[in-house]
């Protein structure tokens, strides 16, 4: 086996009952919602554990939950003596993979991300924004009629460069809509409007990403113990002052999921964990490069699985 890599999902992954069986078995699953609950002055784990959906779908609740998931599956691979050489997350990700690479607390990360989401709400008010996911076309035609519709629409980019065949674009709801429809026109397989309440990581983000900067200024970063990849740079970061910077360009700025999966192989990552709620990460590697190894941990029935993967391989 090369070199391992944990990787930490975006938004969009949560679900009702998850963490209920690591906390039946984990006195660590049980520790860390604790202290989760602790910092938000709210329980995140009811929230987890039983809804309702409707609650745990608002970006200022699921942003908290699975970054506590996925902190907490970190924490019980560690406990089974797994430990990565280079980590990174989707968005919302890259935070679990700072606390992984203690870079930050947890408890100041969980804090941090519920507030993130409240920021990225308040930035552009509910209906007047939106995503969506082009499905089989190029990076290339996806930007130019981005580009078309911010000057006949409204602003509309690309932002999440997920992997090949696959690109979230986001802005105004009428840009949105207008790339939608000319990217049907030029033959996307799929053009689908996402059930998201503002666009991510468009320039329509910059005044979260303000608030974010003065909110990250009032955390102590270290730098990281393990390298991560930046979804701003798409590089691996170490240093406390550029992990920072990238975090609040993070806001606003595209996602490069395919240049930061690219950047942990140039490290020697063959083998990847996802770490937390979901298969989506698992299922972007499949579509960057088939030859990764990839496994995901959300449960006891994926966590069993991927331990007897590692029994084997040793």
């Amino acid at each position: 086996m090369n070199k391992l890599a944990f990787v930490f999902p975006g938004q969009g992954a949560q679900a009702v009952g998850m963490g209920k069986d690591f906390c039946e078995q984990y006195e660590v699953a049980k520790k860390l919602f604790k202290e989760a609950d602790e910092a938000l002055g709210y329980s995140i784990k009811d929230m987890c554990f039983e809804g309702p959906a409707e609650d745990l779908k608002l970006t200022a609740n699921t942003q908290p939950a699975i970054l506590t998931m996925s902190v907490i599956a970190n924490e019980i691979l560690k406990e089974h003596g797994i430990q990565p050489d280079v980590v990174g997350g989707h968005s919302l990700g890259e935070y679990s993979a700072l606390v992984a690479a203690d870079v930050m607390n947890f408890q100041d990360a969980v804090l941090l991300v519920h507030k993130r989401g409240q920021f990225m709400q308040e930035a552009v008010p509910v209906g007047q924004g939106g995503m969506a996911a082009i499905i089989g076309l190029s990076d290339e035609v996806i930007v130019e009629a981005c580009e078309k519709a911010t000057k006949t629409a409204g602003e509309v980019q690309a932002v999440n460069f997920n992997c090949p065949g696959q690109t979230v674009i986001a802005g105004t709801t009428a840009g949105v809509e207008a790339a939608v429809e000319t990217l049907k026109a030029a033959g996307a397989k799929k053009a689908v409007i996402l059930p998201v309440s503002a666009p991510f990581h468009s320039t329509l983000m910059k005044p979260a990403a303000v608030k974010l900067a003065a909110e990250l200024d009032k955390v102590d970063i270290r730098d990281a113990k393990i390298p991560v990849v930046s979804n701003y740079t798409g590089k691996l970061e170490e240093s406390a002052a550029d992990i920072k910077a990238n975090l609040v360009a993070q806001a606003d700025h595209p996602v490069k999921w395919i240049d930061c999966v690219k950047t942990m192989q140039e490290f020697g990552a063959d083998t990847f964990v996802e770490a937390g709620p979901g298969k989506t990460l698992c299922g972007f590697n499949r579509r960057i490069d088939k030859s990764l190894t990839s496994m995901n941990v959300e449960n006891i029935e994926s966590l069993q699985k991927t331990l007897d993967y590692f029994k084997e391989v040793r």
